[in-house]
């Protein structure tokens, strides 16, 4: 599934190709097995990668009105304009027309006909009850750009604005995040009919972005963003299926140590949830540089799972202790924007490897060389990234 996959990045699919960037998702190669449902936010790179990476025989993009409407009257036209056993075809977000799944389904069937259908989540298909080809495709995510495909990342930008390709290679990264923010998570998602009441939404998101990164209290949010609970489980579900969120489930599985069972949440990009918590300056030695670095990890590691079919989880027990992240339950893995690590920093892996569950104990900082106290490894990040990405 991961292989280097040349492909562009585009500021916007209407425009020239401004950067070249290697992708790390391999459509050709996932395409071969079966049929595949390619979800993910808008502009993480969806188009640009089937663009330079695919040679469709037929493709159909329902953000074309001309395209929608005949096919929303007509979904047979499916079946009579793709003629050829076997062919490939591209049907770029299929949330805004369901329907045509049943006549997806019959053309894999009868004329083993290769799908690749694009959209920002399978929520609204899902609701609506409509065929999801019953395991006749399977599901891929497309995550902004991580560090193994930006190659010398830059840190501080990355922290500030996210790597979300249109953000983080532009020339106006603090304007593009405002106007995705304006554009996308509140108008469109509700344009899609997830929610009905827009204001409420936009305080929701705001007190959401403020929670990035933390244990979910849905009364004290529910008080905040002055919606009820049942609201904020709802609006934090519409979150989690349009892949604007995730939660990362409590690693449960500490016998010394009683774990707490409640996940944490983080949105997709650490410069989405910034600009949705109106931060614009970023500074060394503060809270909230740690916090952007934890929500920058944790998204190269969400990815990394998603990519891989790994697991991702946290560690907290009711005495205070916690391990930021736990992959594929064998490697615990504390993050922090410390130059000097010194033993207090060390307190709760410690008690982590007290439950002689762990392969590996990773402290990820910003020393500078790498070194190791008892069992535990002080890894400087970027070397940590990269060791990630080539595992």
């Amino acid at each position: 599934m991961l292989s280097a996959v040349s492909s562009f990045i585009m500021i916007n699919d209407d425009m020239v190709d401004s950067a070249y960037i290697t992708r790390l998702l391999d459509l050709n190669d996932a395409l071969k097995r079966k049929s595949c449902f390619l979800f993910g936010p808008r502009q993480t790179g969806k188009t640009s990668l089937i663009r330079h990476t695919l040679k469709p025989g037929h493709s159909f993009n329902l953000l074309e009105s001309d395209t929608y409407l005949a096919l929303k009257r007509s979904p047979a036209r499916l079946r009579e304009e793709i003629i050829k056993p076997g062919a490939l075809v591209v049907i770029d977000e299929v949330q805004k027309a369901p329907e045509l799944l049943d006549e997806v389904q019959w053309l894999i069937e009868e004329r083993r006909v290769r799908f690749l259908l694009t959209g920002s989540s399978a929520r609204k298909m899902r609701r609506g009850g409509v065929n999801l080809l019953g395991g006749r495709a399977h599901s891929l995510v497309l995550h902004p750009l991580v560090s193994e495909e930006i190659g010398e990342i830059d840190f501080m930008r990355a922290l500030r604005f996210g790597t979300l390709p249109s953000v983080y290679l532009g020339d106006a990264p603090e304007r593009d995040l405002k106007d995705y923010v304006a554009d996308y998570m509140q108008l469109e998602v509700a344009h899609e009919g997830l929610v009905r009441n827009i204001p409420a939404f936009s305080r929701f998101l705001e007190v959401a972005a403020l929670c990035n990164g933390q244990m979910l209290n849905y009364s004290e949010i529910a008080n905040d963003a002055q919606v009820p609970r049942t609201t904020v489980h709802e609006f934090f579900s519409i979150l989690r299926d349009t892949l604007l969120g995730w939660n990362v489930e409590p690693w449960n599985q500490s016998k010394k140590r009683k774990p707490i069972v409640t996940p944490k949440f983080f949105l997709f990009d650490v410069g989405v949830a910034r600009a949705l918590q109106g931060r614009r300056v970023l500074e060394e030695n503060t809270a909230e540089l740690g916090e952007a670095f934890e929500s920058f990890i944790a998204h190269e590691l969400k990815a990394w799972v998603d990519y891989r079919h790994g697991s991702l989880h946290y560690w907290r027990t009711t005495s205070g202790f916690e391990v930021d992240f736990i992959l594929n339950d064998e490697m615990g893995i504390e993050v922090k924007t410390t130059r000097q690590v010194t033993g207090s920093d060390l307190k709760a892996l410690r008690a982590l490897a007290e439950e002689k569950k762990m392969r590996r104990l990773l402290f990820v900082c910003r020393e500078n060389r790498r070194r190791k106290v008892e069992n535990i490894e002080i890894v400087p990040w970027r070397e940590f990234l990269r060791e990630l990405w080539a595992s």
